[in-house]
Order: structure tokens, then sequence, then C-alpha cells
């Protein structure tokens, strides 16, 4: 009985998170309702209200799940000593492959979400953790750095989702690691 409730939750909670998302293919956060999504979803209000305060709400459980996915993919991956910054961004640019719909509307610079801001916060604590060259600057600029690499990289992967992915992942994190090592050179 257990397992037949917890599928009809999973299947409640992936129907309602997939009609948020074509939801805002189409507009914003703001202009949606939690009407429109149950209606889409073809769920009463009364069970979308057992699972979530509002659709803000709905939209923030999206985000922390694709965070926490992403890290839990990244930590899953042991990097060579020598690759592991083109590694861990290439391993990034497979995740956003593997979710592409639903990053690329969460990244669009149209829809208002708090996702970019998620990201930046979990790509910053990454690359200090990760990147071998940051540990050698000074700390108080070490931070304007990745602040700078880490938006130009989400504004790159954004046009690279844009762009239907047109480019494998490993090129694509090739190009991405060029250009952080190439703006590294002038702050070493």
């Amino acid at each position: 009985m257990n397992s037949k409730l917890d599928r009809r939750k999973k299947y409640t909670r992936m129907a309602l998170k997939q009609s948020l998302i074509k939801l805002l293919k189409e507009k914003s956060i703001s202009s949606i309702t939690v009407k429109e999504i149950c209606e889409l979803a073809d769920i009463n209000r009364s069970t979308f209200y057992a699972h979530y305060l509002d659709h803000f709400d709905l939209l923030d459980k999206i985000e922390e799940e694709i965070i926490q996915d992403m890290a839990g993919y990244l930590n899953q991956c042991t990097y060579d000593k020598d690759e592991g910054d083109l590694q861990l961004i290439e391993r990034l640019l497979e995740y956003f492959t593997s979710k592409q719909e639903v990053c690329q509307v969460l990244l669009d610079e149209n829809t208002d979400t708090n996702f970019q801001k998620k990201v930046i916060t979990f790509a910053h604590q990454a690359f200090m953790q990760n990147w071998k060259a940051v540990h050698t600057l000074d700390p108080k600029l070490s931070v304007y750095i990745s602040t700078f690499i880490i938006s130009g990289s989400i504004d790159v992967i954004r046009k690279w989702l844009n762009n239907g992915m047109d480019k494998p992942p490993k090129e694509m994190a090739e190009v991405i690691t060029k250009l952080i090592k190439s703006g590294f050179s002038g702050c070493l």
C-alpha cells in the first residue's frame, strides 16, 4: 500500500514540476497561477496544496532538487590530477545536457528565478575547492576572479543551451577551460 502511495506522490510531483516548466517557457513565474499549473497537470488544487505552499514553493523545490542532483552527480567523479579542472567542467556540462529542458528554462535570462544565483553559489564553492590555480592567488583577489569566471562561464553555458548544445560537452569544456586559464594568466 505504501509503495502505491509513494508512486502516486512521485507522479503528482513530477506532473506539477513538468507543468510549471512548460508554463515558464511561455511566461514569468509571477504571471503563472496555481490553477494553470493544476489544469495543465490534470491535478486538483487541493492535491497541489498537499505538496507545495504555492507556485513559488514549487519552483524553489525544483531549483533545489537540480542543485542537489548536480552536486551528487559531480561528487561521484574522481578527477585526474592534471586534467581535473577540465573534467569538472565537462561533467557539469554533461549534467546540463541530461537536464537540458529544465536548465535551459531556469537559466533563461528572461525567467525570473533564483536558479542562477543558486548555481553561482554552488559553482563558487566548487571553484574554490577544486580549481588548483585559485590557491596561488591573494584571497581578496580570488573572490573577484571567481565571480568573473563563474558569471562568464554561466553565460557561455546559457548560450550553448540556447544554441541547442551545438558542440559536445567535452569541446565546450575545453573552450571554457581555455578562457579561464587565459584569464588567470593575467592575474598570476
